[in-house]
């Protein structure tokens, strides 16, 4: 297979089966992995990175199969000793995967990088693509509801989405760049794609993109950027993004995501169960059955992503 160098743009289980199976369908090539921190938070002391752990546990082969996020086989000892002294128990952490939290505190502490502490892991984990931040600086994603303004992960797990959204943003801190690893990437002369999975293109890509000067960055490398619809006839494969869009004012609609991404696109990949919307999208569609059920299923998907982005460039 030819050598080709990808970038996935990825939040969270969903992206993490996208990029589990680009993995398999980059061949020799490399796969940089792309991952929100807008969701990252300081938890119980510990600085928490929710989707980085989750592609960390999907690409390693260690995901809870059932669940998509969090670590298979574990045990929850602490946690219930915790809620029997009181403490906020809200949000789960499992006994094996405290393990990543604490390091990645220590290290953290200690003046590394997240980018650094991540490859660490990566590396110890097995996995051989390449997993980076957004960014090694903050930049936090809070929700304007009606009851208030929440950070991310007082929304999303501790009042699990419930009250209405009004607006998203993004505290964006005053060093905030793109990290090195990714500007690396995307200076990458065998760079031949972006693809952006279908993580929520609201709380998971739209932290990425409000990170300062990546979109830019992004448009320049020169390659085709193709985004793959979270949504499956008029409903999102899973999380809250067809509630926040219906909240926001926006169509639930495939449609609607592509011209949520405008001119960043040069692709779309749309589900076959959405076809009908094809006219209505304004770059270049790929239609093919999206939903990433086994192991196949996500190779199939990357691999078709692949070649549609293959042909873009070949058109250009």
């Amino acid at each position: 297979m030819k050598r080709e160098n990808v970038i996935a743009l990825s939040g969270g289980v969903g992206g993490a089966k996208l990029a589990d199976g680009l993995v398999q369908a980059v061949g020799d090539g490399r796969l940089t992995v792309v991952v929100n921190t807008g969701d990252d938070f300081n938890h119980l002391g510990l600085h928490i990175s929710p989707d980085v752990d989750t592609a960390l546990y999907t690409l390693g082969g260690l995901a809870n199969p059932e669940t998509g996020w969090g670590r298979r086989d574990e045990t929850w000892t602490f946690m219930a000793a915790l809620a029997q002294l009181g403490g906020e128990s809200w949000f789960r952490l499992g006994d094996g995967d405290l393990a990543i939290h604490v390091e990645r505190t220590r290290r953290l502490a200690a003046g590394e990088t997240l980018s650094a502490i991540i490859a660490d892991f990566a590396r110890r984990l097995g996995i051989s693509a390449h997993i980076v931040p957004m960014s090694d600086q903050a930049l936090r994603t809070r929700v304007h509801c009606d009851e208030g303004v929440f950070d991310f992960q007082d929304y999303f797990v501790r009042l699990q989405c419930r009250p209405l959204t009004r607006s998203i943003e993004f505290v964006v801190a005053p060093d905030a760049r793109p990290s090195s690893a990714v500007e690396q990437a995307l200076a990458d002369e065998a760079l031949g794609a972006i693809v952006i999975c279908p993580s929520n293109p609201y709380l998971s890509i739209a932290p990425m993109l409000a990170v300062p000067g990546l979109r830019e960055r992004l448009r320049a490398a020169g390659v085709p950027i193709v985004a793959v619809s979270p949504i499956v006839g008029g409903a999102a494969v899973k999380g809250p993004t067809a509630k926040i869009m219906r909240e926001l004012g926006v169509p639930v609609s495939a449609d609607a995501i592509a011209h949520h991404y405008g001119d960043l696109l040069d692709g779309f990949i749309l589900d076959v169960r959405d076809a009908a919307l094809q006219g209505h999208i304004t770059v270049p569609v790929h239609i093919t059955d999206t939903l990433m059920l086994s192991a196949a299923d996500r190779t199939r998907v990357a691999a078709e992503t692949l070649g549609f982005a293959a042909t873009l460039r070949q058109s250009a």
